[in-house]
């Protein structure tokens, strides 16, 4: 990388002791070769794309799409730096088009008097919208610049299909912890950058809570890794050792990874609701637990509860719905964590409930009936006559009262409009008060056909 540049594609140096303040340490210890990056092997392995670009030095623009601290903006620089290419970052979410443009302004500069090619980083790159996005679209295009956008969001929904339709996506996935006690053994060890001048001791027990507690994030992992070296004890010797209690302290009322909005929301969201009409009650109770484990808003699983007890299991077992509205009212008059133990007994309830879509099935095709046929009117047996000018219009005058036929059925009688073919939405499954349900309408069957 021949030159850094700020927002605004001013010349920026790095930051040292006397600039002010240390950096934090997970700043420091940003990877700034290949062998130092840890993670993401099925993109920077052997024969993979972007390792073949990045050893023959054949940028080209891309997105970044993974959780947070995995590596994106990090990437996003040694790609700059083993293709001795400039780099400018801009933050999505304090950048507008102004400073596009300058960044733009900068990148051509750059090439024209330099000859060097620049990266534009835009971390965030899902906050801009449609105009913003569009704006760098006729300079990837001419080649002023390699365009790296990084974001948390799918880009699916949350970029344009022009700027998607220019760019490679690589997805990066979440750390494993064999991947993040790579990173702590690092900072541990590095004078220059990390923690190794202060003599810092860590068991390899203590390294392994450090990684669970990150969940995935290394960038998490050495805020965690500072809190404790902070809050740890000097010995005699001026050296310091990192206990489990001293972890302890650090990730008390820290929260699992959970993106509320977010792809991971849905993808847990979903797995509850899959697990539930899988008939998975141990799994379903844990989607839920790292549902609220993450910060999820327990109402939020509740409406969904109740969506399932009709969706997947309706007639089948009518208690799960009455069971699911308990388990949501329950929340609101007791609240946590009384109110979340109600709605995990719905859970599990639901889960070992009989299940039949039938209800859900039944409601999608009636309502698609009733779009394709439009307004019919009401037959004239069917309407009620509160006056007797409608009396005299014959209203209600040939409707037979069930209660009055054999087996309270007035068998033979409609009740669809006229002219339109008699459907069947409802078919209830064999499971369940369904069975039932279902043999009785095959016996009201046999005799309207009488």
């Amino acid at each position: 990388m021949t030159e850094q540049f700020s927002l605004l594609g001013e010349s920026k140096a790095p930051v040292t002791a006397h600039d002010g303040p240390p950096a934090p340490l997970a700043d420091r210890m940003r990877p700034v070769s290949l062998d130092e990056f840890s993670g993401q092997s099925h993109l920077l392995g052997v024969g993979s794309t972007l390792r073949s670009a990045i050893d023959k030095q054949q940028l080209h623009s891309m997105i970044f799409w993974g959780p947070p601290g995995t590596g994106k903006t990090t990437l996003a620089r040694m790609l700059a730096i083993q293709c001795d290419a400039s780099f400018i970052s801009l933050s999505a979410v304090l950048a507008g088009v102004k400073d596009i443009r300058s960044a733009v302004a900068s990148a051509r500069e750059t090439y024209q008097n330099e000859g060097v090619r620049t990266v534009l980083f835009v971390d965030e790159v899902h906050r801009f919208n449609k105009a913003q996005q569009d704006a760098f679209l006729p300079h990837i295009e001419d080649g002023t610049f390699y365009f790296v956008g990084a974001t948390t969001e799918n880009p699916s929904f949350a970029l344009n299909n022009a700027l998607l339709s220019r760019v490679r996506v690589y997805v990066l996935k979440r750390l494993e912890d064999l991947d993040i006690e790579k990173i702590i053994r690092s900072a541990l060890s590095n004078e220059a950058r990390g923690l190794g001048a202060l003599h810092i001791d860590a068991s390899d027990k203590v390294i392994s809570q450090l990684a669970s507690a990150a969940d995935g994030d290394g960038r998490r992992s050495l805020v965690l890794l500072e809190l404790a070296a902070d809050v740890s004890e000097q010995s005699d010797n001026g050296s310091r050792k990192i206990t489990e209690a001293n972890v302890s302290e650090v990730t008390r009322d820290s929260l699992r990874y959970f993106d509320k909005g977010g792809d991971i929301f849905y993808e847990q969201i979903s797995a509850l609701h899959k697990a539930v009409r899988g008939s998975d009650p141990d799994a379903a109770l844990y989607w839920f637990c790292r549902m609220i484990d993450g910060g999820c808003d327990p109402q939020y699983i509740a409406r969904r509860v109740v969506r399932i007890a009709s969706e997947d299991i309706g007639n089948a077992d009518p208690r799960a719905l009455h069971l699911a509205m308990d388990g949501w009212a329950v929340f609101e008059r007791l609240g946590s964590p009384e109110g979340e133990l109600a709605i995990a007994q719905a859970v599990i309830y639901l889960a070992c409930a009989a299940k039949s879509n039938a209800a859900y099935s039944a409601y999608g095709a009636a309502m698609a009936f009733v779009r394709e046929t439009g307004n019919q009117e009401v037959p004239v047996h069917l309407r009620n006559a509160p006056t007797g000018f409608m009396k005299d219009l014959g209203y209600g005058a040939e409707y037979r009262y069930d209660h009055s036929e054999q087996d309270g059925l007035a068998a033979g009688q409609t009740y669809f409009p006229d002219g339109l073919s008699v459907a069947q939405f409802y078919q209830p499954v064999p499971r369940g008060l369904e069975k039932q349900i279902g043999e009785k309408l095959d016996h009201l069957k046999k005799l309207k056909a009488k």
